[in-house]
Parts: structure tokens; sequence; C-alpha cells
């Protein structure tokens, strides 16, 4: 598989990233052969970006990565995320420091290569509120700690909240990479939409994220599998998805990918999935897309569809006059 620079990092990464959280399902529960399977099958096909978090399935997800790998990250790029509660304030770096170590321990490494701040941005979410100026004065500094000990080499966050609060993180110089949400249904990150378009507008953050040397991961690309089409969910997979974004429901959101389908149709790609991974790849600023998966058979498909490249001019123009049809 092609590899693409990451940002300022130095770092390679597949195009495709290996998304080992709870809305495919395989790495926090699925069966451990299935899990070393799929992760071998990735590693033998190019694909060397693995991307967890503690939060995914209480650290079942970093357990299951850790055994599969079993201390081998040769050659690969390992990410895992923190994510921070109200009580947490008080002493950030403690925190911080006591999570990374749990992970670690997890994941039977020393140090990961990317360590990411899991938290919406200037709303409030299940987990509390987290300003810009709380990342700027607290987080960072203990992020900083972190690298000093060697324990993680690059500094990243999911871009998930208010857009000029993201967009303030991706310019600030801090961070090396930013989870980015691009879908068919959300597109905004990487094209303009309309004043009354059904989604947050992230304001271009691809480019935002290109022109300051940060690596941009694509997330949410199927929308929580709302664009394979169907309200049909893996029995691996997570039961009810919020979706991210789109101000919508998962129902609608399924209704208004099956609006795609012509392009499928037209013989544009060979099915609705194939054609979600291959728009966003079509955005030259991104560098990996993350899917997550229940099955080898899924991460197949979605290898197949990244080595098939970037959509053609017409079927771009095809997807932005369904979208237009979006806007209220």
């Amino acid at each position: 598989m092609e590899q693409r620079k990451f940002g300022n990092t130095g770092l390679a990464v597949s195009r495709l990233t290996f998304g080992c959280g709870a809305v495919g399902g395989l790495m926090t529960k699925g069966d451990a052969a299935d899990q070393d399977r799929a992760i071998g099958w990735a590693r033998d096909h190019g694909i060397n970006f693995f991307d967890t978090a503690a939060s995914y399935g209480n650290g079942v997800s970093e357990e299951n990565l850790g055994r599969a790998l079993n201390g081998n990250s040769d050659d690969l790029v390992i990410s895992t995320k923190v994510g921070l509660n109200n009580d947490d304030l008080s002493d950030v770096y403690g925190a911080i420091t006591r999570s990374l170590d749990a992970s670690l321990a997890r994941l039977r490494l020393d140090h990961v290569d990317i360590f990411q701040l899991h938290n919406t941005l200037g709303r409030t979410d299940f987990r509390g509120t987290l300003t810009i100026d709380q990342i700027m004065d607290a987080v960072v500094p203990a992020f900083d700690k972190l690298r000093d000990t060697g324990k993680v080499q690059f500094l990243g966050f999911t871009a998930k909240g208010e857009a000029d609060d993201v967009h303030k993180l991706v310019s600030c110089g801090v961070f090396h990479s930013a989870q980015v949400f691009y879908n068919l249904l959300v597109p905004s990150a990487g094209e303009p939409i309309a004043a009354n378009y059904p989604s947050d507008d992230y304001k271009l953050l691809l480019e935002t994220a290109k022109d300051h040397g940060v690596g941009a991961i694509g997330v949410r690309v199927l929308a929580g599998g709302a664009l394979s089409g169907s309200t049909a969910r893996h029995p691996l997979g997570m039961r009810d998805v919020t979706p991210i974004g789109s101000e919508t429901d998962y129902a609608i959101d399924v209704k208004r990918g099956l609006a795609f389908m012509p392009l499928v149709e037209a013989g544009h790609a060979g099915s609705l999935i194939e054609l979600a991974i291959r728009y966003v790849i079509s955005n030259p600023a991104l560098p990996t897309t993350e899917i997550g998966i229940a099955t080898l058979d899924e991460l197949q498909q979605a290898t197949a569809a990244v080595n098939n490249g970037p959509l053609s001019a017409d079927a771009l123009a095809a997807i932005r006059q369904v979208q237009a049809g979006f806007v209220i």
C-alpha cells in the first residue's frame, strides 16, 4: 500500500489506518485469533498505522493490540489517546501520566509514536467541558513533559467540537496530528459548504492542517457505518452510533447515504462503501484514512478501495450535486 508523508513528523504512514475502536468492534469484542489474523494481514499488506485509545472497551482494545503485536512494533506507527474528565482537571499532569502508563502496559510497549487528546473542544460532552485555555495552560505542558521522558514521540488531538477552537489547536504549532471528521455527509473539512448545509462546518480544516504541517487522520469516513447504506449493525459493532458532525441521526444518515447509490450504479465504484472511502482519499491534503472494522473481510474491502485510488473528476462532481440536495 502507498505511504504518505505525515505532516512534519518525518513519519510515513499507509493511506489506510487500522482503527481499533468500538464502532467496528473487532479489537474490543472479537476473538483473539481473528484479531491476530487481521493485524497480521494488515502488516503483510503494507498497513503500518494502528490507532487505539484507553477508552475503547475500557482498555480492552489496547490489551488486544498489545497481545497481537507482542512487543514487535518495528516499522509501525502506534497511536493511543487520553480523555480527561472534569475531575482530572485538578491534576492534569497526573491524570495524563497515569493514563499513558496504563496504556503502555496494556500495549506492552515502552512508548507510543503519537499520543492524542480525546476530548470535545469547547462543548460539553459525556466527559465534561474542556476549553482551549485549559488545553494550552495545562494539557500541553503535561504532554511536553511526557515527550521529554521518551514515552511519547508526537502529540495529537481529536478535532471534535467548535470549529474555531479546532483550527486554533491545529495552527498553534504544538500538535503534530489531528483526527479530522470527513465523509460524504460531512464534507466541510475538505471543501466549502452552504450556510444551511446539515452538518458542522469544519471550515476546510484539512487545508489548515496541511499549511501548518499537521498530519491529518480522516475518521468516521463511513459515518459510523451509515455509509454502508444499511441500518443493520454487525454483532461486534457498537449498538448505537451517534453521528458526529452531521446534525441528524443514524437512520437519516443511512437514508442520505443511499442517495449516492446512483454513482455506484453508474460504475464509479463497486459499492457504496468503496465510494465513501475513495471520496475521502481523493483529497490530496489527507495523508491517511482510518477505518474501524468488525472482520478481516471488511479490512480487505477497505484496503482494495484505497488501492483503487481517488475517484474521477466526474464522480466528484456528481457527489457535489447529491450533497447540494441535502441543503435545507
